[in-house]
């Protein structure tokens, strides 16, 4: 520790309670710490040198094209992959030191709901919550419960293989909930339900996520815009971004705009405008305009068509959709 010019240090025999301390505190803040991940298969690697945390709270969209070792991760993380190099922690216990403890908090829905059609939601649900070793005295209160917050208690005695797909993923996350985890892993839950089911179970992952963390894994945009807090995006085995919804929206800076006038001007007029790069003419009223400084120039577009008479009728910065900025992620992390 620093103290103007000088530098103070612990006694040695300190250390030990204050790195318990500073232990406790990031356990109260975070339920997942993945510290330097990195697995290979054979003599190639999936990730490298992976790094994140995860809330207690809220949603975290994990983000990557096919074979970008997103996948790697998540089993990583969820106890079913070892990986090479690195530690996960959930909860503040290693994961690969002390696996039963640690997947006690973890409940997790595969691409492929591992469900047993010939059973009914309850019958199955039971046998989940046994196998997550629930106390028996509390299996039926841990299948209730989950039935109830999925909205599946009225089909509880309904066979799983008659129930419509939207229903049967509900009976997916329920078993991923039964035993009351803290973290939840959804490994594209809405893929191949159609639009209404798609809605319904984004609402039932941000009602889960009221009460403990959940990691999306999906390649689909739309999905993490619906729904994600929080992204980690990762690309050809690494780490590419890492932020909020708004950053990652806002990663690229806007370089174009719309612009409308009642009075237009000649496109050469206004490309003419310092900062302004290019013209295009969409209608005799409305423009594209692309620019590459300074970032006031929507002011002084503004402001010339006061002077000048053009009468702006609507200006709008254009930012580029999630699907671009993905690629352009995806572009940046092979340099």
């Amino acid at each position: 520790m620093h103290t103007g010019d000088k530098c103070f240090t612990y006694p040695p025999m300190v250390m030990p309670f204050l790195n318990k301390f500073y232990g406790l505190i990031m356990k109260e803040e975070t339920i997942v710490e993945a510290r330097h991940l990195s697995h290979r298969y054979a003599a190639q690697w999936a990730i490298r040198d992976i790094n994140f945390e995860i809330s207690r709270k809220g949603i975290l969209g994990l983000l990557g094209s096919n074979g970008a070792g997103k996948s790697t991760t998540m089993n990583i993380i969820c106890g079913v992959l070892n990986q090479t190099e690195g530690e996960v922690f959930i909860n503040g216990i290693n994961l690969r030191k002390d696996p039963v403890a640690a997947k006690k908090f973890i409940g997790f829905l595969p691409q492929r709901p591992p469900l047993y059609a010939e059973l009914s939601v309850d019958e199955y649900l039971t046998y989940c919550a046994r196998l997550r070793m629930v106390e028996p005295r509390e299996v039926r209160k841990a299948v209730d419960a989950a039935e109830a917050k999925c909205g599946i208690t009225h089909f509880k005695k309904r066979l799983i293989g008659n129930l419509s797909g939207g229903y049967q993923q509900r009976v997916g996350i329920a078993q991923a909930i039964v035993h009351e985890p803290l973290f939840v892993v959804l490994d594209e839950p809405t893929n191949g339900l159609d639009p209404v089911q798609i809605v319904e179970v984004r609402h039932l992952i941000k009602e889960i996520a009221t009460e403990r963390a959940v990691l999306l894994s999906t390649h689909i945009l739309p999905e993490v815009q619906a729904t994600c807090d929080e992204i980690r995006m990762i690309e050809h085995g690494r780490m590419v971004f890492s932020g909020t919804m708004d950053e990652f929206n806002n990663y690229m800076e806007p370089c174009s705009f719309l612009v409308t006038f009642g009075n237009p001007p000649l496109p050469e007029e206004l490309k003419n405008v310092e900062g302004i790069s290019e013209v295009e003419v969409l209608t005799p009223q409305q423009f594209r305009v692309f620019f590459v400084a300074p970032a006031d120039i929507t002011r002084q577009v503004v402001d010339l068509s006061v002077v000048k008479g053009w009468q702006l009728e609507e200006i709008t910065l254009e930012r580029e959709s999630l699907d671009t900025i993905f690629a352009r992620l995806s572009k940046n992390s092979k340099v």
